[in-house]
């Protein structure tokens, strides 16, 4: 299997507060991770907040650039700082964000917002770049009258759907999902993750899973890396990771994490079920 991303001892420092005659200091945002992810495969990378995965994220995203290290996606070396970044990479990669409504345009109907990277990215004629749209909104669940309705018309769920379209509109080779689900009902976050997975299968997608929750992520990862104060503490295959954590901050994230896989969601609504109609 092809190697869609490779990282090789990403860091990331800041440097914050002096003044122009010096002072202030540096904080390491990321501290040399190194990782590959093949083709179809998904990796969750999984830690609270300050531990640096939302950095790692817009290094991969290429919203921010590494301080050292190097970043190979389709095995060729992305150097942002170089460069800038090109219409040819903007196709490789692109994100998913938490917040479905804030990522998307509200004076936007939802079809142009499906377009626009087509337009932007690509040569593709007008009669082409709505055909897509559409057909993109059928599978990600939506339906063709949606085309022309405005993002405060659906819910959350729905909206994140829309992102998700939008997202691998441009085919791109590596899908960056930032807390897709958490800003979603549990009922919700279980469709959203069900719909991950059947267009990973479709498409051969390859995922990078930006979550706090392990839980989460048990249901939809290959590969597991724990992240803790900007280093990665453990990586490791999925079932390997979950059966046998070894890393002491990882045993204490799973010991303070709530079980949110699809099972546990569907077990608890059940419940919720039957005490309301108790």
């Amino acid at each position: 299997m092809a190697t869609v991303l490779e990282a090789k001892n990403l860091v990331r420092d800041y440097h914050i507060g002096g003044t122009l005659f010096g002072g202030g200091r540096t904080v390491h945002a990321v501290k040399g991770v190194s990782f590959k992810l093949e083709q179809g495969k998904t990796l969750a990378i999984v830690g609270e907040s300050g531990s640096g995965k939302s950095t790692l994220a817009r290094i991969l995203t290429l919203i921010d650039r590494q301080t050292d290290g190097e970043l190979l996606i389709d095995g060729e070396t992305i150097d942002i700082k170089k460069t800038g970044v090109t219409a040819a990479m903007r196709r490789k990669v692109q994100i998913v964000f938490q917040n479905p409504y804030g990522s998307l345009n509200p004076r936007q109907k939802i079809g142009n917002v499906l377009m626009e990277p087509l337009l932007l990215n690509t040569d593709m004629p007008a009669a082409e770049r709505r055909e897509r749209a559409l057909d993109m909104l059928v599978k990600v669940g939506l339906q063709p009258e949606h085309f022309n309705r405005y993002p405060h018309m659906f819910s959350g769920g729905q909206r994140q759907r829309i992102a998700i379209a939008r997202a691998i509109i441009l085919k791109p080779s590596l899908l960056v999902l930032d807390e897709p689900v958490s800003a979603l009902d549990l009922s919700v976050q279980a469709q959203i993750l069900n719909l991950l997975a059947d267009l990973q299968d479709e498409f051969g997608l390859t995922y990078v899973f930006i979550s706090h929750d392990l839980s989460v992520v048990k249901y939809i990862a290959d590969e597991v890396m724990v992240m803790y104060l900007g280093e990665a503490v453990e990586q490791g295959t999925r079932d390997k990771l979950f059966s046998n954590p070894e890393h002491p901050y990882t045993r204490s994230l799973f010991a303070a994490t709530p079980r949110a896989d699809v099972e546990s969601i569907k077990a608890r609504l059940a419940k919720k079920a039957a005490l309301a109609s108790a």
